[in-house]
């Protein structure tokens, strides 16, 4: 089975997986909306692999039949000046301007 990756320009880190090359039929039109143009990173095949781009096999597999599509986001960047600030026994949003 083959599975086509897409990326977003809209932001960093961010792939739509589906079951078929140009077929966003199951992904809902708002969420097509955000994720914008998609631009066609790969075709993958799945046979051979545990994990696709840090996504667990199965999970990905069972995403294909229901409900046809996976959405990969980025994870949560770290905000390293508000963590500082935490540490140090302050606000974080005295780091606000």
């Amino acid at each position: 089975m083959l599975i086509a990756v897409y990326k977003t320009l809209k932001k960093e880190g961010m792939y739509l997986y589906v079951p078929n090359k140009d077929d966003f039929s199951a992904v809902p039109e708002p969420l097509m909306a955000r994720f914008g143009e998609p631009q066609l990173v790969m075709m993958l095949p799945i046979a051979k692999r545990k994990t696709l781009g840090g996504v667990d096999k199965q999970k990905l597999l069972d995403a294909m039949d229901d409900p046809g599509f996976y959405l990969q986001v980025p994870p949560k960047e770290e905000n390293w000046l508000e963590a500082h600030l935490i540490e140090q026994g302050k606000s974080p949003r005295s780091a606000e301007g």
